[in-house]
């Protein structure tokens, strides 16, 4: 066996023992690109090298294969990448303001240098160039205060489906007002917010955001809540240009960019929807549905006057007047 083909095979191995609900055909064929017969081969070639591998039949009715993690963990190493990565997703959280994700996060590190201990002396210096050449700074700048015994308890109040007696204070709030939540989970952003249930409407409770720093206190209840079977949080986020969500502002978006700004914005994904039409006179216009027009308009002022808002008219109105063309550089 070919050197390349052993590190596949090792890191289809690693793939199988890391999922619990086991590992397809299907999936291998998507994470390594190859076919069918392929995929079987590499199947055959798993089962060769680790006889007590267990092969079932999932709920999808297809054939899948599990491989308890145990058996690897003397042929697995670490990489100064795979390292790096690590550090960054840890600074990364840090400087959000996620601060229960980046001690989550370097606790994970710690666990897996742990287990992998004879590699990490060698790692650790290959790690510290890789962090200085991809520019990894403490970077300053402002973040959200989130109190960690609010985000504990919303966390707490998501997993086992408690319902919630929140103090919150909005933007327009004078003071903090009382309310009864069923807490659905999390968006982030510039802030991170709440998406949850306003009980206060009975009938039909309705699903909404919350700043999670704009939440004084939270009460956890000896209630619990049934998560809505037609609820999918992928799909409220992409109903927003951001995290804040109107109802009455979701419909088609268009924008319009100009000739020489056109390549700059074929480098964005705007929304996970979107289409990119590009045009004779080599401008491009891109379409999603979306709502959200105030965090758009914020956006849209970095791009200065190289963008034209064709719909909304809302959003065309707002932005009006204020498309500088002085702006020396492209977001």
């Amino acid at each position: 066996m070919s050197f390349a083909k052993a590190e596949q095979l090792l890191e289809l191995a690693t793939l199988v023992a890391s999922r619990r609900t086991g590992y397809s055909l299907e999936d291998t064929e998507g994470h390594f690109g190859v076919s069918r017969r392929t995929a079987q081969r590499m199947m055959r070639a798993l089962e060769f090298q680790f006889p007590d591998i267990e092969t079932f039949d999932g709920d999808d009715g297809r054939k899948r294969w599990r491989l308890g993690n145990g058996k690897l963990r003397d042929l697995i190493t670490v990489t100064a990448e795979e390292l790096a990565a690590l550090e960054l997703s840890v600074a990364e959280l840090q400087r959000a303001g996620l601060l229960p994700e980046a001690r989550a996060m370097q606790s994970l590190r710690d666990k897996v240098i742990s287990l992998i201990p004879r590699s990490i002396t060698r790692l650790e210096p290959d790690c510290d160039a890789l962090l200085e050449a991809q520019g990894f700074v403490a970077r300053p700048g402002p973040k959200p205060r989130v109190d960690e015994k609010v985000h504990d308890a919303l966390v707490e109040g998501i997993k086992a489906c408690r319902l919630l007696s929140v103090r919150y204070k909005g933007n327009h709030d004078v003071d903090a007002k009382s309310r009864k939540l069923a807490p659905l989970g999390f968006l982030s952003g510039k802030r991170r917010y709440l998406v949850a249930q306003d009980l206060a409407d009975k009938a039909a409770p309705k699903i909404k955001t919350f700043r999670v720093d704009g939440i004084r206190s939270v009460r956890l209840l000896d209630q619990y809540f049934t998560r809505p079977d037609d609820f999918d949080l992928q799909e409220f986020a992409n109903s927003a240009f951001g995290v804040f969500q109107r109802d009455a502002e979701i419909g088609e978006v268009v924008w319009q960019f100009a000739p020489e700004a056109a390549e700059q914005a074929l480098s964005y994904q705007f929304h996970p929807h979107q289409t990119e039409e590009r045009q004779p006179d080599g401008s491009l216009i891109v379409r999603f549905r979306s709502a959200g027009y105030l965090e758009m308009a914020w956006y849209l002022y970095a791009w200065g006057d190289k963008v034209t808002v064709l719909a909304p008219k809302d959003l065309k109105k707002m932005v009006k007047g204020y498309q500088r063309s002085d702006f020396p550089a492209l977001p």
